[in-house]
């Protein structure tokens, strides 16, 4: 079987890697998007997917996008049974999705119809979802609308992260890729249609999308922190030093704590419990153990209470 491979971030990296194991094909090309400059020096910086097909020497494919017909030739050329596709970032139009004989799988990381789009992960975690999943399906022109080939469950612990999920997704769809394009050419794999009715959307996430609003619930705030965590952080302003110059506070995962039963203003940071630092939240405290002050580096709890609080709670023993 002849695969091409189409995809970008480390995400797509890892699936890419589990290809290159597959024993019934050969990937004979790799597309991901074009290099762009990337960081505060603007350098221009390989895509992860990049840089593994050229440390594996495989042919690498950079369009803007397929709407010349020389992409679709270029395409054409490499005669693809089947185009594997996993975080690409492009559009692919009918006139690429006709090319291979199989046409072209997906590998997405939500249990669709749930969680279509851009941020499956991140939203999930973010309204509390207790799972999450891998879909492989065959594509159409829709946006994450085309039949489910395979499936596969993954729970999501209360410590869990956009991170932590985002790695165990990775290796769960590699997986699940080699147990599609296995059952491929057999006829082993039943498409089944989603239901529109129980779709919903998981819009692309913004640095804005990672503000704390203290005014929820505690478990509302955590699940925001783990959903936003690495990128693009969860944040809030905090005017205890100078309200009318508030500091930008970025905040790590942490843990919901104990009743709010003073009843402080949400947003207040109350002190240090259980070694870490407690804000209040509408009903509880929320504990991190770790936040950075913009323009400084990380630091932990107590040494943000002695720097920036000059007097602090003991911890609790």
């Amino acid at each position: 079987m002849r695969i091409v491979f189409m995809g970008t971030p480390d995400f797509a990296a890892t699936i890419l890697e589990a290809l290159l194991t597959f024993e019934g094909g050969e990937v004979v090309g790799v597309y991901t998007q074009p290099d762009r400059p990337a960081g505060r020096g603007k350098k221009v910086r390989f895509s992860a997917v990049k840089n593994l097909a050229m440390a594996r020497r495989l042919p690498v494919y950079q369009p803007v996008n397929f709407k010349k017909p020389i992409a679709i030739t270029e395409l054409s050329t490499l005669r693809p049974d089947v185009c594997v596709v996993a975080a690409y970032g492009l559009i692919l139009p009918q006139s690429v999705l006709d090319v291979p004989r199989y046409g072209c799988l997906n590998a997405h990381a939500s249990l669709l119809p749930k969680y279509r789009g851009a941020a499956p992960i991140q939203r999930a975690i973010i309204d509390g979802e207790p799972v999450t999943g891998m879909t492989i399906m065959q594509m159409n022109a829709g946006m994450d609308t085309g039949d489910i080939l395979l499936q596969r469950a993954l729970g999501i612990g209360i410590d869990d992260t956009a991170a932590t999920i985002h790695d165990e997704l990775a290796k769960m769809g590699g997986q699940l890729m080699l147990e599609t394009l296995s059952k491929l050419e057999s006829g082993g794999l039943t498409a089944i249609p989603q239901e529109e009715s129980k779709a919903t959307y998981a819009a692309k996430l913004t640095k804005a999308d990672g503000e704390i609003d203290w005014h929820q619930p505690a478990l509302d705030v955590h699940n925001r922190i783990r959903g936003v965590h690495p990128w693009p952080g969860a944040f809030f302003m905090w005017g205890g030093l100078d309200p009318e110059n508030p500091l930008r506070l970025t905040v790590q995962p942490g843990k919901v704590g104990p009743l709010n039963e003073d009843h402080v203003e949400p947003g207040t940071i109350v002190g240090m419990v259980d070694g870490n630092l407690a804000v209040a939240c509408a009903d509880r405290l929320y504990l991190t153990p770790n936040l950075c002050p913009e323009g400084r580096c990380l630091m932990d709890a107590r040494a943000f209470c002695n720097g920036y609080l000059n007097r602090c709670p003991a911890p609790n023993p």
